[in-house]
């Protein structure tokens, strides 16, 4: 990893979270976190980050240097990441900062069966987002929005709004293009979710088998297990 590079470019002595991004799958992690370490120890990093990392690999770096978050993709429209490695997380004491939080835009309610995706648009190769599956999803996008009318705000916000209250160490991070839509995941602070609410939402969309795979298989060994 390039860190005096990375330090260089961002003008300053310490990067305050290192990522590793991606587990690299011939390399053991415990060499890469012991890497790591080093830096930690020579005050060019502060702390540790994986992304995409399964349970097993965050134990194993943890032992070597204590990880502060992990980042991958998490919503209500993938919600895996709750049996496989928030556990873990929260025995462990580290951050969740899941991206994708709008299933890639999914749960907007602006993407449908008839949509057409650039062939630049890495959501044209997603299985999940085939034609077929994106209407079978569908589904999933009505009970937010149903959801969302209720409480007067947009599918969007009902999206960020359920990850903000699952735990207070997960911390999303939105992405966006458009000064409306950053605009939009502010004003999420005026939305508040109780007990009953989530309760409520999660009945609703565990009800519906989400179709498709997140990545195709060419990309599979970008998963961690």
């Amino acid at each position: 990893m390039d860190v005096e590079g990375s330090l260089k470019r961002l003008q300053t002595d310490t990067i305050d979270l290192l990522y590793q991004h991606r587990v690299a799958p011939n390399t053991p992690i415990e060499e890469t976190a012991g890497a790591i370490k080093d830096l930690i120890q020579a005050g060019k990093v502060k702390h540790f980050g994986l992304s995409e990392a399964g349970a097993k690999t965050i134990r194993r770096a943890h032992t070597v240097q204590p990880v502060t978050a992990l980042q991958s993709e998490y919503s209500i429209f993938w919600r895996e990441p709750e049996e496989s490695v928030m556990p873990t997380l929260a025995e462990l004491g580290i951050g969740f900062v899941p991206f994708s939080h709008l299933g890639k835009g999914f749960l907007t309610g602006k993407i449908d069966s008839s949509t057409k995706f650039d062939s630049t648009d890495f959501r044209a190769i997603v299985p999940r987002f085939s034609e077929d599956n994106r209407r079978a999803n569908q589904a999933l996008v009505e009970v937010i929005t149903k959801f969302a009318d209720w409480k007067k705000a947009t599918p969007a916000q009902i999206a960020l709004a359920w990850l903000l209250a699952k735990a207070p160490w997960i911390v999303p991070i939105p992405g966006t293009t458009k000064l409306s839509r950053l605009d939009e995941n502010l004003r999420r602070g005026a939305i508040v979710l109780s007990g009953e609410d989530m309760h409520s939402l999660e009945e609703a969309s565990s009800a519906i088998k989400v179709e498709g795979e997140r990545y195709p298989a060419t990309h599979a060994k970008l998963i961690d297990r």
